[in-house]
């Protein structure tokens, strides 16, 4: 499968050959779906907590006596019915981790890659670098790349400052580097643009 290859001013350079171990594979949409699943349920922290009727102050003695009062019975004051009382069945701090085998990262990797090449939405670019970090000057190549309105995910080689602080306050556009690349970030966008030594430090990393 080939890419168009592009520069800055929108001008075409020829293709590129994907490689067919990456983006010319069978999609797994239920890989998909777990791989979403871990990468979402790995970033929550877990920390959510509430009192129960045993944690909040207050109890020890009975409100008022069983009978005789014309009121309901009460048994003490920190029932989750009471104002100020504990919270029945709350959140408690619980980790929200899981974990994929190996392979099936790597497949859920390469059904996502497919996917986007499948729409035709893969871009190489041939270069990228900036003496300066400049934002007008990556959001008006993006316009002439046609990705302007659309959400872009930049794969980059390395972590190059002047590139990733001129692309950071573009609100349609995220970097990530080439061997950080995860199933979630693809499936995010609507185009993925590669840079040449991008492309080939995924060659490297994940091509076996």
């Amino acid at each position: 499968m080939d890419a168009k290859i592009v520069a800055l001013d929108g001008s075409e350079k020829g293709t590129a050959a994907l490689p067919d171990d990456l983006f010319a594979q069978q999609v797994n949409e239920h890989l998909l779906w777990l791989s979403v699943k871990r990468h979402l349920g790995n970033q929550r922290q877990g920390t959510a907590k509430v009192k129960a009727r045993g944690e909040v102050s207050g109890g020890g003695r009975k409100p008022w006596r069983q009978k005789g009062t014309g009121r309901a019975r009460a048994g003490s004051n920190t029932s989750p019915l009471w104002p100020g009382g504990g919270r029945a069945f709350g959140p408690k701090p619980r980790d929200y981790r899981t974990e994929l085998p190996k392979s099936q990262r790597r497949r859920a990797l390469v059904a996502a890659l497919s996917l986007r090449a499948g729409e035709n939405a893969v871009t190489v670019l041939d270069q990228l670098s900036f003496e300066a970090p400049r934002t007008k000057h990556m959001a008006e190549a993006l316009e002439r790349l046609g990705l302007h309105h659309k959400r872009t995910l930049l794969v980059l080689d390395r972590a190059d400052t002047n590139v990733i602080k001129s692309c950071r306050n573009l609100p349609n556009l995220r970097t990530t580097l080439a061997h950080q690349v995860n199933p979630y970030d693809l499936l995010d966008c609507q185009a993925l643009l590669i840079t040449q030594a991008g492309l080939d430090r995924m060659k490297e990393v994940f091509v076996r």
